[in-house]
């Protein structure tokens, strides 16, 4: 039903495309006949430009991971209570894009920060070609603004790192070994009163595992306090590790491939992405060189044109 779905929307996405430009092509010839005016033939040409591009944007999104949902992950880094204050204002960024876009979003793991922000997300992302769009978002994100923080009104420079993998569904096999699996347990954070503060809900799950490629042991750790039931934690804590087992898999077929090693531009983990200079009414994403100065629509989720040229420029490519 996947596969079918996937079919039908590429199949209606072209119709679209193909029924837009025609009419394109007919409004220009009624302009001639004097039947309509120039605007509404800029309005139709602009359409279907937005359509094209649309579809095109969409193609770039082939590989087999690119459908699933994601896994997102943010972590306060370098900057105490104003770095745990940018880590808040990211995952509001990526709550209120989801919301454009239609897709579910449950916060599976939240952990407040000391006096204000948070320590760390993670937000479950179901939906169509979610990993595929937010894939783009992998890496650290610098705030420069003058702090509410900062007594003396000092400009200040706060980092966060955001962490993307495919969320895995029925269709991809994961084999996990269950002898390397190890649980604790623990309560929830958050308003006092319910039972999910009063019981040990909360589940930590650790996985030791060796690297096929160096033969070092490694462990993955996954905290889940989503449910107030233990069993339903347990149970999305397995689900997010198979995630990650994906998202290791298939960075050595990446590796494998080489396909792009040579790139300065290679999206790792700990490479800053994107600048947001608040003062200077400044977002820049230093890989594409797009940059806008409307920083308050980006912090209010509007971050398309960012990974339209982020998918655009690599996409192809990967």
């Amino acid at each position: 039903m996947q596969i079918i779905k996937s079919l039908k929307n590429w199949i209606e996405g072209f119709e679209n495309v193909d029924s837009i430009v025609e009419e394109t092509k007919l409004s220009l010839d009624f302009y001639k006949e004097e039947l309509v005016t120039e605007a509404e033939v800029d309005e139709n040409y602009a359409n279907a430009l937005k359509k094209v591009e649309e579809l095109e944007l969409r193609n770039m999104l082939r590989r087999e991971e690119d459908r699933l949902g994601a896994v997102l992950k943010i972590n306060s880094g370098a900057g105490g209570t104003e770095g745990q204050d940018w880590a808040s204002m990211l995952a509001r960024l990526y709550q209120r894009w989801c919301e454009a876009h239609n897709y579910k979003v449950t916060i599976t793991n939240w952990q407040d920060g000391d006096e204000a922000g948070i320590k760390t997300a993670t937000l479950q992302i179901e939906g169509d070609m979610a990993y595929g769009f937010l894939k783009s978002e992998n890496g650290v994100h610098r705030l420069v603004r003058v702090s509410p923080y900062n007594a003396q009104g000092k400009r200040m420079t706060s980092f966060a790192s955001v962490f993307v993998v495919p969320l895995v569904d029925d269709t991809i096999e994961i084999e996990v070994n269950p002898a390397n699996i190890s649980w604790d347990t623990f309560r929830s954070g958050g308003a006092g009163g319910q039972n999910v503060n009063k019981v040990e809900t909360g589940v930590r799950l650790r996985y030791m595992y060796t690297d096929p490629d160096t033969k070092e042991e490694r462990e993955i750790i996954i905290e889940n306090t989503e449910s107030r039931s233990q069993l339903n934690n347990r149970e999305n804590a397995m689900r997010l590790l198979k995630s990650q087992l994906y998202d290791l898999e298939l960075e050595r077929r990446r590796k494998a491939q080489a396909s792009i090693e040579d790139s300065k531009l290679k999206i790792e983990w700990g490479s800053q992405i994107r600048s947001y200079v608040f003062d200077d009414r400044r977002v820049k994403d230093h890989r594409t060189n797009y940059q806008t100065s409307d920083v308050n629509k980006v912090m209010d989720g509007e971050i398309d044109d960012f990974i339209k040229a982020y998918l655009m420029e690599f996409g192809g490519g990967e």
